[in-house]
């Protein structure tokens, strides 16, 4: 036991101490922060700093012309002039001055059909603006040639925007909640296993084939025995996930009540609070949000979260140390590899699938099976999950683990000294036998 918490400190602090582990764990939220909001900045860039396109539009009908206004991005200009016979030829023929050229054609009350020239790719955010403007005008046109009085002020009077609110049921009452959030947390949560589990699984085996190559290994096994030196890396590089991802809770809690600070938001009666800091025209929508946060259980959902990421580390870190331990080179793990990942990206697809329906077949099933339930669970866990579901799958998940555990460590034993050949699956079936 003496020798197993050493290999433990040892491969522990080998990783903590070092500086990349704290640009990584410092740095990580930030990259987050960075990769979400890049993309947003990048296309208000795009839409902002972007010349405004020249749109001739030709008008066969005389009425339709004017309903494509003129915004930031498209100056769109009628040409009286032309008509659909030479409007090509004249498009054809004209300067780069002209960037697109709708035309629309006398029978577009029947046909609904409405033609783009472009010298080059037509942009989707020109072809969208051309068929709302279009379809829009035509609509009111059709409803008007009814001659029906006022039947347009009907039509828009009619129409109704449906507020569906989830209304969870509980012992405690009635408590309202968002799926939407759900879905998103979900998303998150199993993004997240998916990534520590690949991240720490590739930690241990490029440590154990960096230990094999430099024949580390062969004085360590000398002095303990090799399933003791696999599970304290196992549970070395585990304790490093924990301390990382504590410390990223801390960081998120720490920015989470500055920002709220920054807000006013200090609880569910934020409304006066933020109404007092001046944020009166976005209260209602800063309010309910913290309502849709407030309604989410966090707690169960982190110790679940830690659970499952256990359990999924101890699986798929077995087999990362087991088949590292067989080959001499990391460019040589590829093919042990290849199958590892296919189950862990079925997983992740499997989990993406279920979020439409969290509690269908596809994603009972999912959640149970031990190589596919701590990457699926997660999208289930926000909507609520039966306790006997939950129980099945945990000891599925942990009794699956600590048998891949005991198949990699018969590979271990006989991989970490074989050298020169490169080993094969049968190798792996004798060493297993």
């Amino acid at each position: 036991m003496n020798k197993l918490r050493l290999i433990i400190a040892r491969e522990y602090m080998s990783i903590v101490g070092r500086k990349s582990f704290i640009l990584m764990t410092l740095g990580m939220p930030l990259l987050i922060f960075i990769i979400g909001a890049v993309p947003m900045l990048l296309g208000y860039l795009n839409d902002k700093g972007s010349d405004v396109q020249q749109v001739s539009v030709v008008d066969e009908t005389g009425r339709y012309g004017a309903a494509l206004h003129s915004d930031e991005m498209y100056n769109f200009v009628i040409e009286k002039d032309l008509t659909m016979t030479n409007a090509r030829d004249f498009y054809s023929k004209a300067e780069d001055g002209i960037d697109a050229m709708v035309i629309i054609p006398r029978d577009v009350d029947s046909t609904g059909t409405v033609d783009i020239l472009s010298k080059g790719t037509i942009t989707p955010a020109l072809v969208s603006a051309v068929r709302s403007a279009i379809a829009d005008t035509i609509e009111s046109a059709r409803l008007a040639s009814m001659g029906i009085p006022n039947l347009q002020q009907m039509v828009d009077k009619a129409h109704v925007d449906v507020d569906v609110r989830s209304i969870k049921l509980s012992e405690e009452g009635e408590k309202e909640s968002s799926t939407d959030l759900a879905m998103g947390l979900g998303l998150v949560l199993s993004l997240f296993t998916y990534m520590f589990v690949l991240m720490y699984g590739a930690m241990i085996m490029n440590s154990v084939i960096e230990e094999k190559t430099n024949r580390i290994v062969e004085v360590i096994v000398s002095s303990c025995r090799p399933f003791q030196l696999m599970l304290g890396k196992i549970i070395g590089v585990g304790l490093v996930g924990l301390t990382q991802m504590a410390i990223w809770l801390v960081l998120f809690v720490i920015v989470g009540m500055i920002a709220g600070g920054a807000l006013g938001i200090s609880g569910m009666g934020s409304t006066e609070a933020m109404a007092a800091a001046g944020a009166s025209a976005d209260t209602g929508v800063m309010d309910g949000i913290m309502k849709e946060l407030y309604s989410i259980n966090f707690l169960p959902i982190i110790l679940y979260f830690i659970l499952y990421f256990l359990g999924g580390y101890l699986l798929y870190s077995s087999l990362f140390a087991g088949l590292g331990s067989a080959v001499d080179q990391p460019s040589d793990s590829s093919q042990f590899m290849t199958p590892v990942m296919l189950i862990m990206i079925i997983a992740l697809y499997a989990g993406m699938f279920c979020m439409e329906n969290p509690s269908g077949p596809t994603a009972v099933w999912c959640s149970i099976i031990p190589f596919t339930s701590p990457v699926v669970m997660m999208v289930r866990l926000p909507f609520g999950v039966p306790a006997w579901q939950m129980l099945l799958s945990l000891a599925l998940l942990f009794g699956t683990a600590l048998g891949i555990t005991w198949i990699a460590a018969r590979i271990y034993r006989r991989g970490i000294l074989h050298y020169g050949k490169k080993a094969s699956f049968g190798d792996l079936f004798k060493w297993i036998k």
